[in-house]
Order: structure tokens, then C-alpha cells, then sequence
């Protein structure tokens, strides 16, 4: 099953301002990790209360936001941020 990514623009420019070594570790993961899943779901939790249709990817202090659509086989890249702040 081959998903695509969609970025959100504010997720897109978070990482356009990072360092190349973290923009490359956050990248990979997306790209190599997460997307080439058949169910992209294993690698993530879910989210809870008004959050409870995002999952969370973990990548050292940071956290990838998605929204899994499985109707249209999308990972759509929400936001991704420190972990103290992505959640606010």
C-alpha cells in the first residue's frame, strides 16, 4: 500500500528553519519510517480528548503531528514541534 505525504504549511516551515542534521533526522523518518508502512498506525499512539483523531510519531525531542486518512491513503503532516510545545 503506498501512502502519500502532505505537509501543512506551518509543519513545512518548522522544518525549513531547523538544522540540517535534525531536518534530515525528521525527514527520514517521515519519509522512511512512516510512509512506507502498510499501516502507518504501527509506528504512532493515538492522541486523546480534542486530539483524538491525530496520531504521534516520535523523533528524539520532537513530535510529528498526522492526520492517517486511509480514504484517500494520505498521511497529512499536521504540525511538528518540540515535545513541551506541539501540544498547545
Amino acid at each position: 500500500m503506498a501512502w502519500t505525504l502532505e505537509y501543512a504549511r506551518s509543519a513545512r516551515k518548522f522544518v525549513e528553519e531547523l538544522d540540517p542534521q535534525t531536518r534530515y533526522r525528521i525527514r527520514d523518518s517521515i519519509e522512511n519510517r512512516i510512509a512506507v508502512l502498510d499501516n502507518p498506525r504501527e509506528l504512532g499512539k493515538p492522541l486523546k480528548g480534542p486530539l483524538a483523531t491525530f496520531w504521534r510519531y516520535r523523533v528524539g525531542d520532537y513530535r510529528i503531528i498526522c492526520d492517517v486518512q486511509d480514504n484517500r491513503l494520505v498521511i497529512l503532516v499536521v504540525t511538528i514541534g518540540n515535545r513541551g510545545d506541539v501540544y498547545r
